[in-house]
């Protein structure tokens, strides 16, 4: 029997065999430690994968009443660039009318189109993977300022460490990820086992 919505096992094998998520030593932008990381947009550039994420988190949507009884007058929106073709999949599979996505500039959040107020609709935030949460944050903010309402929130992935609710809509994930990270070298296993480290980005 297929699964209409695959188990947090059955997308970390997903994302393993795409290579979006590696285990070994890395070290990101901020001097942290972890031995692991996400390149969520690997998974993303197949088609098939692609569309299989994006409909299972949609069906997370659809179980919600308060989103599954206004569509299709529904916005999805995209915090970053790295969230888009996960919007895009989402649009597609719940037949969502609008499509938005978000970028920095100048240390704001904003739509990368322009929009006027009262023109959103109801809205659900999604994004490839939600680490702290401040992405989200700033775009519900800036959907606030437009008049619109936050019905759904979600990404494929949630680091444990981020909020599970925003504006008291629970966010929806395929999976909930227990994170570790280190400040620096000394408390860091894989330092401390000789793994040699790798830079990457977030």
């Amino acid at each position: 029997m297929v699964e209409l919505i695959p188990s947090q096992d059955a997308v970390m094998q997903i994302l393993k065999r795409t290579g979006a998520f590696r285990e070994g030593h890395f070290i990101y932008p901020n001097g942290k430690h972890s031995p692991h990381y996400f390149q969520m947009p690997l998974a993303f550039r197949y088609y098939d994968t692609a569309r299989v994420l994006a409909v299972a988190l949609s069906r997370k949507f659809r179980l919600e009443k308060d989103i599954s009884s206004q569509l299709p007058k529904v916005s999805v929106i995209s915090p970053s660039s790295g969230g888009i073709p996960v919007a895009f999949g989402v649009r597609d599979a719940l037949n969502a009318e609008q499509i938005y996505w978000a970028e920095q500039e100048h240390g704001e959040r904003q739509f990368r189109q322009y929009v006027n107020q009262g023109e959103v609709n109801p809205c659900i935030i999604v994004d490839d993977i939600i680490r702290s949460g401040m992405a989200i944050e700033e775009t519900v903010d800036l959907v606030k300022s437009l008049g619109a309402r936050i019905i759904g929130c979600g990404a494929i992935v949630r680091f444990d460490v981020a909020q599970d609710e925003i504006e008291g809509v629970p966010i929806k994930s395929l999976i909930d990820f227990d994170v570790k990270f280190y400040d620096n070298d000394e408390p860091c296993t894989e330092c401390k086992a000789g793994v040699t480290p790798e830079h990457v980005r977030f």
